[in-house]
Formats: C-alpha cells, sequence, structure tokens
C-alpha cells in the first residue's frame, strides 16, 4: 500500500486503534502546529507588508524631485521664476510647480506645529518637479542651474527612495526566511512526537507483525493521525494568528512604517493555505519518521 495525502485524510477507524488519541504526542502535535501556524500569520504578514511598503515608497518618490531656492527675500522671486523658466525647457520633466505659502507650512506642520510664521523665517521656496517616464537628464539640470540660478539644489530623492526600498527588501526577505524557518522547527517538533509515540508502541507494531499485518498499513495509521492533528491545530493557529492581526492598526500616514501591517484585498486568502501546508509538512516529516522507525524495528 503505497501513502498519498489523499488516501491519509480519509479515516480508517481500525487503523487509528493503533495511535492513542490522547497522551504527551498528541498535545505536542497539536500544540506545536497551532503555534507555528500562528507564528506563520505574522511572518507571511509581515512579507506583505514589506512589499505594499517597498511599492508605497517607491512609487511616492519615482518619477518625483524637488527644488530648494535659497536666496534673499528681495531675490526669491526673480529666483524662482527663472528656475522654472529652467525646468519648463528640460527634457524630460512633464510639471514644475512652486508650491504655495500654504502648502510648505503644511509641510513643516508635523514639525512645528500649526502657527510656524513663515513669513518672518528665510525658509526655501521648494518647486515639486514631475518627471516623464523617460525622466530627465540629473547632472545637465544642474550645470543649467548653477549658472543661472546659484541658489538652486535639486534633489532627485534617489538617496532617500534606494536605501527605504532595500530596507524593505531586506524586510520581506527576513519574513519568508521566517516562514521556512517556522516550518522546519514544525517538522523537527512533529517528527519527535511521531518517533516518540512509535517507540511508545512498539510492542503493539511488533503484535500488529506477528498477525499479518504490513508496516505500510501500521505507518499509514501514525502518517494519518500525526497529519490530522497538525491540520486541525494549524487551523486554530491560523484563525488565533488573523484574529489578532485584525487588532493591529490600519494603514495611516502618520504612522508609517508602524501601521498597515496586516492583510489587505485579496492577500487575506494567503493565510488559508497555511492548514494544508502544516497537514503536508507533517506528512512528509511522519511518513519519514514512520518508516525509519519501523525499519530499526524490525
Amino acid at each position: 500500500m503505497k501513502l498519498n495525502l489523499t488516501s491519509i485524510l480519509v479515516r480508517d477507524t481500525q487503523a487509528d486503534r493503533i495511535v492513542p488519541p490522547t497522551g504527551f504526542t498528541a498535545r505536542l502535535t497539536l500544540i506545536a502546529a497551532a503555534a507555528m501556524a500562528f507564528l506563520t500569520v505574522f511572518a507571511l504578514a509581515l512579507s506583505l507588508a514589506s512589499g505594499r511598503l517597498a511599492a508605497r515608497w517607491g512609487g511616492e518618490l519615482a518619477q518625483s524631485s524637488t527644488l530648494r531656492i535659497s536666496a534673499p527675500a528681495e531675490q526669491m522671486a526673480a529666483q524662482t521664476a527663472a528656475a522654472l523658466r529652467v525646468l519648463d525647457t528640460t527634457p524630460g520633466i512633464s510639471l514644475a510647480r512652486a508650491l504655495s505659502a500654504e502648502e510648505q507650512a503644511k509641510l513643516l506642520e508635523p514639525w512645528f506645529g500649526p502657527d510656524l510664521p513663515l513669513e518672518t523665517l528665510p525658509v526655501p521656496q521648494l518647486i515639486e518637479i514631475a518627471e516623464t517616464a523617460e525622466g530627465y537628464d540629473a547632472a545637465g539640470l544642474r550645470l543649467r542651474l548653477q549658472t543661472e540660478v546659484p541658489g538652486a539644489v535639486l534633489d532627485d530623492h534617489g538617496r532617500w527612495r534606494r536605501p527605504l526600498e532595500r530596507a524593505a527588501a531586506r524586510l520581506r526577505l527576513l519574513g519568508w526566511a521566517s516562514i521556512l524557518l517556522i516550518g522546519a522547527t514544525m517538522a523537527i517538533m512533529i517528527t519527535l512526537a511521531a518517533n516518540a509515540a512509535l517507540a511508545a508502541n512498539a510492542q503493539v507494531i511488533s503484535v500488529l507483525r506477528l498477525i499479518g499485518a504490513q508496516d505500510d498499513y501500521i505507518a499509514e495509521a501514525f502518517v494519518r493521525r500525526f497529519t490530522v492533528r497538525a491540520l486541525s491545530g494549524a487551523a486554530a493557529g491560523t484563525v488565533l494568528g488573523c484574529g489578532a492581526v485584525l487588532l493591529l492598526p490600519a494603514a495611516q500616514a502618520e504612522g508609517g512604517i508602524l501601521t498597515g501591517l496586516g492583510f489587505q484585498g485579496v492577500a487575506w486568502l494567503c493565510p488559508v493555505l497555511i492548514p494544508p501546508i502544516a497537514a503536508a509538512v507533517a506528512f512528509v516529516a511522519t511518513r519519514g519518521a514512520a518508516h525509519r522507525t519501523l525499519s530499526e524495528l524490525s
């Protein structure tokens, strides 16, 4: 008889009597599967949120630049107009717009409060630049600005975007690595539990062999029981994990990376895969342990 996951999930009352339904190994399998599934939900949420974070940061900073003009008050208007003329004639720039005093005050409000007297402070003039899909020559534009608008400083956001995207990518990689480690840990714990159950039932296995039971039949009984336990435990852990994720703060601009760590949209379907994957891991781990232990007991 060959073992496969489909036949394992079909209940065999007679074969199930071989494996004790309660005891240390049953509790260990259920608790381990539930705990690992719970942790997997959070690792999966972290990985998916990191991907969204990298896309959001890249989307917000890509194809946009900022020009900052620092000049005496009496020269600010002239330099701003000169900068806009340069930007309007630069290939690769689709829009250049000087921010109003109200817009600049709103940008500074999170750090200095709503009552900052901008009119009495030497605040630089900011110009928002939107690029075309092809982009522009930043080095060439800087040379033109140095000549025509000495007080202008171009920021193409590259120094901000690249480190943020790298950090988000590493967070995503860490999440997937955590999922792999969690799966390996669950496989090890279920293997230990299966070995303990097989060793504790060595005399029962000997009697079954004497009356003609094949090792495949005995192994199937153990694999079925441990696979179903892992599936049940993982389902419970996944439900608890999803409930905990729902308690996390929703995405907020003010919260930055500390919010929006849950699942969004169709990503909620991903945790549904955790219990069957846990059952598959338990199936493979228990199958190997069962055949190895049975060969040792021969």
